[in-house]
């Protein structure tokens, strides 16, 4: 069973399932430039890169009647300040979950899974006629 968030107002109950405090917080945390996506854990010693399609894999959340706690499993891009990523995903995802649940979040714990290198491109080889 999914625990929720339930408050009950004069018309009635609004109920904010885990899961979508946890899509919220897996959305914000890809919005700040450095996070190079969500990791679905560590795999063999290999973090596991999730992509868009997995935001609530990667994120744990623990939801109260008014407060949220938050756990982010990243991989950061190469050549990023890997502390002012972590700083700003903590801003961002709190930000985003108090604006649109109203729930405090009283912690938003970042765990930097991996870091992503650049892919290097390969040049075409030029294709060369087979007869001359």
């Amino acid at each position: 069973m999914v625990a929720e968030n339930e408050n009950i107002t004069e018309n009635g109950s609004i109920r904010i399932a885990n899961e979508v405090v946890a899509v919220i917080a897996g959305l914000a945390a890809t919005e700040v430039e450095g996070v190079a996506g969500m990791s679905g854990g560590v795999v063999g010693g290999i973090a596991e890169m999730l992509g868009k399609k997995n935001l609530a894999k990667g994120v744990k959340v623990e939801v109260g009647e008014k407060e949220a706690a938050v756990d982010l499993f990243i991989i950061v891009s190469y050549g990023i300040a890997i502390p002012e990523v972590a700083y700003e995903v903590q801003n961002n995802v709190k930000k985003a979950i108090h604006s649109m649940t109203g729930l405090d979040v009283i912690e938003v714990n970042v765990h930097i899974q991996g870091v992503q290198f650049p892919q290097e491109e390969k040049p075409e080889p030029e294709l060369q006629p087979r007869v001359k």
